[in-house]
């Protein structure tokens, strides 16, 4: 026997508030909504406005530190942990829930070069100006919290230091690449291609064996620590001063580099690059990738920090404030929600990802509101007005002076190219794409041995 019953779903009747409007049934027959594209343009216009009304990006400053803050590193097991080290050699370990500052240890005699944390979250190593390497405990609520578990004394200086993803293993670079286990005082491992310093070294987060270090002889180095000797080499026309690897693609990573610009790689061919990131008007400091993979933060020496798409040139969006300096380092973190940036006027400042975003708990149809308006950005977003506002940003006089500038020079060099492709004989002039113009060679290991 079949029994038939009525089923109502009191969300689709029930207003949620008494302030609340009541909810109308709608027919979606189309051939009852003759103007449904000009009722959804004028919905898209008004939600792009508001999206920029609401568009409050800053969130919190961390003070504390008495000299600029040159590295950070995030914990790879706690969302609300974050360690940062400034010029004057002090490691200070945040709480970003409570906004404040659980320990503050002098860590190192002048600048801390480098910080990075375990695969496990349990261990923070650093690297200064003393010639240390030095191993802390992240518990904060240790007897000896503010004493290091164990100190190497180096034979040189190390700029910078990154811990394996999923072994007892970390890298550090100076004269050489050095690859250490948390067991040995010697490193178990050496890399050196050239006779330059090396500047900074990144483990992939996917293919974890391998790494990727910027030398200060403008080139790139690619590394596979099972391997005795690199694996390749590409050569810019500036230095990079940093590389983030992609999270979700093993094979791609972007490099900070000194002429403004960032460059997307894809190191199975280094012979061009993937994507030429602009907009930034002075040297790009340090990068850092989203979790998803799809966007990145970079942070420049104009006082600025910009949020790229991964697959575009241009950025989406720029954050800066009167009272940030320099920008010497920035992360995203492992929510996807939030980015933090330290720089060089003492703060560690925290950042919405998405400027307009509410924070806090949302309701049902808040959540719903906000994904619809967003739909309906992304599907009237190439209409010149949607398109108009929602590219506008209000960036510092010296910003825009210079962007200004870089366009004219830049437009200057392209009719001066023209010209003497003219004037010239057929093939005499060649066409460079712009992702192959910035690149100088590309070695393979194989090929500088022979």
């Amino acid at each position: 026997m079949k029994v038939k019953v009525l089923s109502r779903n009191p969300d689709d009747y029930v207003r949620e508030t008494k302030r609340d409007i009541h909810r109308v049934f709608r027919n979606y027959d189309p051939a009852l909504h003759p103007f449904e594209a000009p009722r959804e343009y004028t919905r898209a216009l008004n939600a792009v406005k508001l999206d920029r009304v609401f568009a409050k990006p800053f969130i919190a400053s961390l003070d504390g530190h008495r000299d600029g803050v040159c590295c950070m590193c995030k914990s790879k097991q706690k969302l609300n942990s974050l360690f940062s080290g400034s010029c004057d050699g002090e490691l200070r370990q945040w709480n970003l829930t409570n906004r404040h500052c659980i320990r503050a240890v002098q860590a190192h005699t002048g600048f801390v070069r480098g910080l990075s944390c375990s695969h496990d979250g349990r261990v923070v190593v650093s690297v200064g100006d003393d010639k240390t390497i030095k191993y802390w405990t992240t518990d904060a609520l240790s007897e000896d919290r503010d004493k290091p578990i164990n100190t190497i004394v180096a034979k040189s200086l190390y700029t910078g230091v990154d811990h394996h993803w999923s072994e007892a293993t970390f890298a550090t670079c100076g004269q050489t690449v050095d690859i250490w286990n948390d067991e040995r005082s010697e490193p178990v491992r050496s890399y050196r291609w050239g006779t330059d310093s090396v500047n900074s070294v990144r483990f992939n987060p996917v293919e974890a064996n391998l790494c990727i270090s910027t030398i200060s002889d403008r080139s790139i180095v690619l590394y596979d620590i099972r391997a005795a000797v690199p694996l390749n080499k590409v050569v810019l026309k500036m230095k990079s001063n940093v590389v983030a690897w992609n999270p979700m693609e093993a094979f791609v990573f972007t490099a900070a580099n000194e002429d403004h610009n960032l460059y997307t790689f894809d190191m199975r061919n280094l012979n061009f690059a993937m994507n030429v990131h602009t907009d930034h008007a002075d040297a790009v400091l340090d990068v850092d990738y989203a979790p998803t993979g799809k966007e990145f933060v970079s942070g420049s020496y104009d006082r600025s920090i910009r949020i790229f798409p991964s697959n575009r040139s241009r950025s989406r969006d720029v954050y800066h404030t009167k009272r940030m300096q320099r920008v010497f380092c920035v992360k995203w973190s492992s929510d996807n929600r939030y980015l933090l940036s330290g720089s060089d006027e003492t703060n560690v400042r925290i950042w919405k990802a998405r400027a307009s975003e509410k924070l806090g708990t949302l309701t049902p149809r808040e959540q719903t509101a906000a994904r619809y308006n967003l739909k309906l950005r992304e599907k009237f977003a190439y209409h010149p007005q949607i398109k108009r506002i929602s590219r506008h940003r209000h960036v510092p006089k010296s910003i825009y002076n210079t962007l200004k500038e870089k366009r004219t020079m830049k437009e200057a060099q392209r009719k001066k190219t023209q010209n003497l492709r003219t004037h010239s004989k057929p093939g005499a002039v060649p066409h460079v794409a712009e992702r192959a113009k910035h690149i100088v060679s590309n070695t393979d290991a194989n090929e500088a041995n022979e």
